[in-house]
């Protein structure tokens, strides 16, 4: 006669392992859902703090020595901004580069209340350019 199948694993695979208390199961839980909560709290605010944002509108290839870029910048109205523009060739080197000054603007009547501004920027070239773009626009400290 063959032992009892609950002792045959017992014996292969080791006893069971106690479970988890109810009191440490809620405990795990209510960390879970605390961090759960939290990162989105994180995320909802960080992305609504974005202090610039950016969004290119536009480019032209005036020669091989001259490039054009339209973009618009979004901020706060009182708030002046530097935006990084560059012209890039048809390998996507960079063959054109500006730091672009936006001073602040006063609240008007638009519908964002002077939020978002539109630029255009002529930038040197070194070579025939094919795409211009934003790189990157920031708030500058001060004395910058």
């Amino acid at each position: 006669m063959s032992p009892p199948a609950d002792t045959s694993l017992a014996n292969r695979y080791g006893s069971k392992k106690p479970s988890l208390r109810p009191a440490v199961k809620r405990g795990i839980a209510v960390a879970a859902l605390a961090a759960g909560v939290g990162f989105m709290a994180w995320v909802s605010t960080s992305n609504a703090v974005a202090d610039v944002t950016f969004k290119d509108v536009g480019f032209s290839t005036i020669d091989a020595t001259a490039a054009e870029v339209d973009f618009q910048v979004t901020r706060d109205p009182g708030t002046a901004v530097k935006c990084a523009v560059k012209a890039l060739d048809s390998k996507f080197a960079v063959v054109g580069w500006k730091v672009v000054d936006i001073p602040p603007g006063a609240a008007n009547g638009t519908a964002d209340g002077g939020r978002t501004v539109s630029q255009r920027v002529a930038l040197r070239t070194e070579s025939l350019s094919v795409s211009g773009v934003v790189d990157d626009c920031w708030i500058p400290r001060a004395g910058t």
